[in-house]
């Protein structure tokens, strides 16, 4: 089964020259059914890639454009009166599908993040009196811009910490761009064809759950997490300032997840500490709140994550 996923990372590079960070990150997600938050400038593939992912597997792909004026109803749906029955009726809004690309998610208002909150955790959504289940697999693949950008806020917590993983992704290489650059003005970008099904998926998700992971990993994993929450205790002392909130245990439970995957994606059978250490910015950089003083001193979630990597001893 390997080898499907080889066949769908073939079929995105027809269309996404490089980005393979993303990419990885992305398949990640459909085998841990985790969603995933992509970080970066406009104009590097974001929204080409997942459509791209939607295309390989055959699933139902819808796209919301995130704006300030959307209302949650325009996501979940809404009832809708019928005066030829004299009752109402339900009309599903775009996140009855099976990947909904949640397009620059920070320019919208908090009330709109929240409609999104019960779906992302329990893969159902409540329309008025009644409450419907998402059919699986059902992943929220959601594209931000940078804080720093006109008309871009911060993401509630309790939304962040429902992404398995945030990725940011950063600008290609000069061949890379040389090359995107050929095939836009040639026209030469390949066809998307679908290399996989539900069921494969299905068969990918059950490998990659049997991966093996050693007592002393799993431990090495909640000592990571719990470093950042209690960095004092492993000689941490000067990062304790800079942390309003460590990672929640959700963290803990991406991180064995996603270094499981991650593991099987390279064709091993257990999970190493190169995995753990490959994966521990993505799934934790979106969970630690830094304090204001970390703000003041510039200090990012990255920097933290490298300090607690270092500190704590591999097994």
């Amino acid at each position: 089964m390997r080898q499907v996923i080889d066949s769908i990372k073939s079929e995105i590079k027809k269309v996404v020259v490089g980005q393979e960070g993303m990419i990885d990150g992305l398949i990640i997600g459909l085998l841990c059914d985790g969603h995933i938050l992509l970080e970066g400038v406009p104009g590097l593939a974001k929204t080409t890639t997942v459509n791209a992912l939607a295309k390989t597997l055959g699933l139902a792909f819808k796209r919301v454009q995130f704006t300030p004026d959307l209302l949650p109803s325009d996501i979940i749906g809404t009832e809708i009166y019928d005066p030829a029955k004299n009752s109402f009726k339900i009309k599903h809004g775009p996140v009855f599908t099976n990947l909904l690309l949640a397009d620059e998610i920070n320019r919208a208002p908090a009330k709109v993040q929240s409609a999104l909150l019960e779906v992302m955790q329990e893969r159902q959504v409540t329309i008025g009196d009644e409450t419907f289940a998402i059919e699986p697999p059902f992943l929220v693949m959601a594209t931000q811009n940078p804080v720093e950008q006109e008309g871009a806020y911060n993401l509630p917590e309790a939304q962040l910490d429902r992404f398995m993983m945030k990725i940011v992704v950063g600008y290609n290489t000069k061949e890379e761009e040389l090359e995107i650059a050929r095939r836009v003005a040639n026209n030469a970008f390949g066809t998307i064809e679908t290399v996989a099904s539900k069921d494969d998926l299905e068969k990918l998700k059950t490998e990659a759950r049997q991966i093996h992971m050693d007592k002393e990993l799993e431990e090495y994993i909640i000592d990571l997490i719990f470093a950042t929450r209690e960095p004092q205790n492993y000689g941490l002392k000067e990062l304790a300032n800079y942390i309003a909130f460590g990672a929640s245990p959700r963290a803990s439970i991406d991180m064995f997840k996603a270094t499981k995957a991650l593991a099987y994606m390279r064709g091993k059978d257990h999970v190493t500490p190169l995995e753990v250490a490959f994966i521990a910015k993505d799934v934790l950089r979106h969970r630690i709140i830094l304090s204001y003083e970390a703000q003041a001193e510039d200090i990012k979630s990255d920097y933290i994550i490298e300090k607690v990597l270092e500190a704590v001893p591999i097994p």
